[in-house]
């Protein structure tokens, strides 16, 4: 489609505009020296979301079922537990790596191609690993905080590991490119449709909806490094030092490659 090809043409180009070009602009935030600019990239996404995105999602929302939606979405879900398994054993998570594995199995067996998530029921669950995250357990800084286009908040990190993440995603290795795209853009949707409700809560709550976005992704992002268990700064750590831009696999207080646990 041509319209996707443009897409991701411009997609690129504003990336590597955000990335490359604006080493100038310093925000007060240490983890957010590219702010100026960041904010810049979040007013166009809020257009782009008000006048297509959002109106679309909105669209999906009232045309289908609960059960139908719900049925998408799972599916897709079983595609990403391919690459958590991936992933999981990159990171040396074996525990990890065999839930994925069964819930793979499971789910697109029993559960018709993912569409019902069995493995759920049987009580295992999901365990989402991507890119970045295998980058981080392997001693990858995150880099500074930017917003990209379409994409929102990301790292430099993770903004890598998005991309790899979409390449190599089940979905992307049909040979039809009709078909491809099709996946893409109801996958894009069936995920606007789900933070509709967080989305509008965000902007009607929070005084600045950018720093209010910026701090939850960035400690969603250590947590999912960290598996929900980050190390806690003592007394005597400067308080100001982002936590983010260590690897799991790195001291807390030198900063060095720590031993990795087993």
């Amino acid at each position: 489609m041509k319209f996707l090809k443009r897409w991701r043409l411009a997609f690129t180009v504003l990336t590597v505009l955000l990335l490359q070009g604006c080493a100038s602009l310093q925000g007060p935030d240490p983890a957010d020296p590219l702010e100026p600019l960041n904010r810049k990239v979040t007013v166009f996404n809020d257009v782009a979301d008000d006048l297509v995105l959002r109106p679309v999602a909105v669209f999906y929302s009232d045309l289908l079922p609960s059960v139908v939606k719900k049925g998408i979405s799972n599916f897709f879900s079983n595609q990403s537990d391919v690459m958590s398994f991936f992933n999981s054993l990159a990171q040396l998570k074996m525990e990890a790596a065999l839930k994925n594995v069964a819930r793979v199995g499971i789910n697109t067996t029993i559960g018709l191609g993912g569409i019902i998530d069995w493995a759920t029921e049987f009580r295992i669950d999901k365990q989402k690993e991507d890119f970045g995250q295998t980058m981080a357990f392997w001693g990858v800084s995150s880099g500074p905080y930017v917003v990209l286009p379409f994409f929102g908040p990301s790292t430099v990190r993770d903004s890598f590991g998005l991309w790899v993440d979409n390449k190599t995603d089940v979905s992307q290795q049909l040979k039809d490119a009709g078909a491809r795209n099709a996946l893409t853009l109801l996958r894009l949707t069936d995920k606007r449709e789900r933070y509709l409700t967080l989305s509008d809560a965000v902007r009607q709550a929070s005084l600045d909806p950018y720093t209010f976005t910026r701090d939850a992704y960035l400690q969603k992002r250590i947590n999912d490094i960290y598996d929900g268990n980050p190390p806690v700064l003592d007394d005597f750590d400067e308080s100001d030092e982002a936590l983010p831009m260590r690897a799991p696999n790195q001291s807390m207080t030198t900063g060095k490659p720590s031993p990795k646990q087993p």
